[in-house]
């Protein structure tokens, strides 16, 4: 009778005699390979959700073209997002209608799916902001965020004279400074204007309770742009992303206490506007 005895080949497996080697090596390459396609599944999965943060409501064909992903391995991906409750199929009223027809369904994340991108210490932000209240009011917090905006816009020159075109290149450099701030900005020209659009906000549960901080981003929007601005969502609000207007087709002017505070005008000051743009 033969007795089987343990060897250790060269990668560090063991062979007990019982199992021929040409068996173990393909067991172990097919390990390998399976972790190789997780992490590339992986890998795949960031670049759909990054896709769907940057460029959302974006469509399936539009992420298989960008990434160079089959129809059904972009199907998978969604799915999987869909089911984990990180993406959802865009409602219709949120899409520009190009054309004639039914729309193409469009994706984007939902907030369960921004909210895993991170949202560094939300709770002692918070903490830290009600205490800043506490402490000094609403002034106090008024200060901080404006601060806060003016350190990531510090390198924007304000805009100086009245041409779009002007215009629409400060807008472009806002947008890049808050990228790199980590709110994946953009710009897009939208009619007789350029919207910029913050399609991730890493302190938008800090936001949701104290507004204060959009406030003072539009207030320096307004300063650098020198006109004047809109925001028509955020992120905060539960919008999908932040997106501020900017006129391009209306005479520049600088901003007035009133407007850098976010209050609005009274009706005596709406008139003299009136009378100014005239």
């Amino acid at each position: 009778m033969k007795t089987a005895t343990s060897s250790t080949r060269a990668d560090g497996s063991v062979d007990d005699g019982t199992t021929p080697p040409s068996e173990v090596e393909a067991v172990l390459s097919s390990s390998a390979a399976g972790q190789g396609t997780a992490g590339q599944e992986g890998h795949t999965r960031s670049a759909v959700v990054t896709l769907l943060l940057e460029e959302g409501p974006i469509t399936a064909s539009d992420i298989g073209n960008r990434l160079g992903l089959s129809a059904a391995g972009v199907r998978r991906h969604l799915e999987a997002l869909i089911d984990n409750g990180e993406a959802r199929i865009a409602p219709v009223r949120a899409l520009r209608q190009r054309g004639r027809g039914r729309p193409a369904k469009h994706f984007q994340l939902t907030a369960v799916g921004r909210n895993k991108l991170g949202h560094t210490y939300d709770d002692l932000a918070g903490a830290a902001m009600r205490q800043l209240r506490k402490i000094g009011g609403d002034a106090a917090i008024e200060t901080f965020a404006r601060q806060r905006v003016d350190a990531i816009v510090a390198d924007v020159e304000p805009v100086d004279g009245d041409r779009p075109a002007d215009v629409e290149e400060a807008a472009d450099r806002i947008a890049d400074a808050f990228t790199a701030a980590g709110f994946a900005a953009s710009t897009r020209v939208v009619g007789n204007g350029v919207q910029i659009c913050q399609h991730h906000c890493p302190v938008s549960h800090v936001a949701a309770e104290f507004p204060e901080l959009c406030d003072a981003e539009r207030a320096a929007f307004t300063e650098l742009l020198g006109t004047h601005v809109q925001r028509l969502a955020t992120i905060a609000n539960g919008d999908c992303a932040c997106t501020t207007h900017v006129p391009l087709n209306m005479p520049t002017r600088r901003s007035t206490p009133s407007t850098m505070s976010g209050a609005q005008p009274r009706a005596g000051e709406r008139t003299s506007l009136r009378k100014e743009l005239a």
